[in-house]
C-alpha cells in the first residue's frame, strides 16, 4: 500500500545568480546557483497556502548542497593562490625596502621567494623598478628610500617600509591571514625573516617590518619573537 502524505510544506525556489565557490562538502571549486524560494502548505500534494520565504542558499551544481551566503567568505583555491602570491610579493618588497637591495645575496633570495610564491617570470629589474616607484610615492609622505642601497632619508621614527607599502602589508596580508592554518601564517613570516637574514643580522627597520608582518597575519608577539629567534639560529 502505498503513504500518501495528506499534509505537508513544499519550497519553490527560484534562480536569482551563480557563480563559483568553495564547496565545503565537495572541498573544491564549484558552480553555484544562488536561489531564493517561496514556502507553501499543501494538501494531497497541491499548495493552498503560503507559508514565508526560503534562503537565500547557495546551491552547489555537483552535489547540490544547498549553503549559507556566507559560503562565499571562503575565497575559491584560484582566488586562495593569488592571494598567496600577492602576500608573498608585497612582504618581499617591504623587506628589500627595509634592509636594502645592496646585496647580491638579499636580491637573489627576494626574486627566488617571489618565483616560487607563483611569480615565474619575477626578475630582479621588475623588484628594483617597483620598490621605485613605491619609494617615490612614499617618500612624498615620509621620507625617501634609495632603490639601490636601500638607505633612509627623512625624519627618525617613520614607517621603515613607507606609507603607502605598510597600506599593502596590511591589505595583502590580513584578508589571508584567516583562511591560512598556523603554520601556513609562520611560513609566511619566515619567508619575510630568510629576506631579511641573507646578508646578515636583522636591522632594527627589517625586525620592525617583521613584527608588521606578523601582526597582520595574527601572530602573538610572543610566536613572532619565538619564531625570528629561530630563524636567525637557522645556519644559511
Amino acid at each position: 500500500m502505498r503513504n500518501w502524505c495528506v499534509m505537508g510544506v513544499r519550497t519553490s525556489w527560484r534562480t536569482v545568480a551563480d557563480g563559483e565557490f568553495f564547496c565545503p562538502d565537495c572541498g573544491g571549486d564549484r558552480n553555484y546557483l544562488r536561489r531564493t524560494g517561496r514556502r507553501r502548505l499543501t494538501l494531497l500534494g497541491v499548495p493552498v497556502l503560503p507559508r514565508g520565504t526560503a534562503g537565500p542558499v547557495l546551491e552547489c551544481s555537483a552535489c547540490q548542497g544547498h549553503f549559507g551566503p556566507d559560503a562565499l567568505d571562503h575565497p575559491t583555491t584560484v582566488r586562495f593562490s593569488a592571494m598567496l602570491r600577492d602576500a608573498v610579493h608585497t612582504l618581499t618588497l617591504a623587506l628589500l625596502a627595509a634592509g636594502g637591495t645592496s646585496s647580491r645575496t638579499v636580491r637573489d633570495t627576494a626574486v627566488d621567494t617571489v618565483r616560487a610564491a607563483g611569480f615565474d617570470d619575477c626578475s630582479e629589474d621588475q623588484l628594483l623598478t617597483l620598490l621605485a616607484a613605491l619609494a617615490a610615492d612614499s617618500g612624498r609622505l615620509t621620507g625617501t628610500y634609495d632603490a639601490v642601497t636601500g638607505g633612509h632619508c627623512g625624519a627618525q621614527g617613520l614607517d621603515p617600509c613607507g606609507t603607502a607599502l605598510a597600506i599593502e602589508l596590511h591589505e595583502a596580508l590580513e584578508p589571508l591571514a584567516p583562511h591560512l592554518a598556523p603554520a601556513g601564517r609562520e611560513s609566511l613570516l619566515l619567508q619575510g625573516a630568510r629576506i631579511a637574514l641573507a646578508d646578515g643580522s636583522y636591522t632594527p627597520a627589517e625586525r620592525e617590518v617583521l613584527g608588521t608582518v606578523g601582526a597582520a597575519l595574527m601572530l602573538r608577539p610572543a610566536d613572532v619573537h619565538r619564531l625570528l629567534a629561530a630563524a636567525a639560529r637557522t645556519p644559511r
